[in-house]
């Protein structure tokens, strides 16, 4: 499988969050649920966004991804101002991170990457890992997805 290593500078994003697990499939059905909500109507209060992409964010792990960590749909804005009380601002590190990019079915094609990922032999630092959803195609089935994996040292 083809990735490169990245470094990026730090992120501020926006949007909504909820704790979760990969146990009993329980992420499926959270994370689900939380880009529900957001693309319901929290993607459109979200001022001072960079673009139109949206951000799935894994962070605050608990060890690794066998236990609890957070997911937040969200957006990178230049600034966190006149951010509704309902949302929530968090900062992504900058570091060195795995970068990935599929094609598809966004929730198949990032599901299936996520997959292989997970067989990886990677030195996973376990602090933000997040997903890029480009929106560059109306075709729901074309939709290109980067994601990043932060990596020790």
């Amino acid at each position: 499988m083809h990735y490169e290593i990245v470094s990026i500078s730090e992120k501020t994003v926006v949007g909504i969050i909820k704790k979760t697990t990969n146990k009993n499939m329980q992420a499926v059905a959270d994370i689900g649920a939380v880009w529900q909500q957001f693309l319901d109507g929290v993607y459109a209060k979200i001022t001072e966004r960079t673009d139109n992409q949206a951000i799935g964010l894994y962070t605050d792990y608990e060890g690794d991804c066998t236990l609890p960590y957070y997911f937040m749909a969200c957006c990178e804005v230049n600034r966190a101002m006149n951010v509704p009380l309902s949302l929530l601002t968090k900062k992504i590190p900058a570091g060195k991170y795995a970068k990935f990019t599929t094609r598809g079915h966004a929730q198949k094609a990032v599901s299936e990457l996520w997959q292989r990922i997970w067989e990886l032999p990677l030195k996973r630092a376990y602090s933000c890992d997040f997903e890029v959803y480009h929106n560059n195609s109306e075709n729901e089935n074309e939709q290109e997805i980067d994601i990043y994996v932060a990596l020790r040292g």
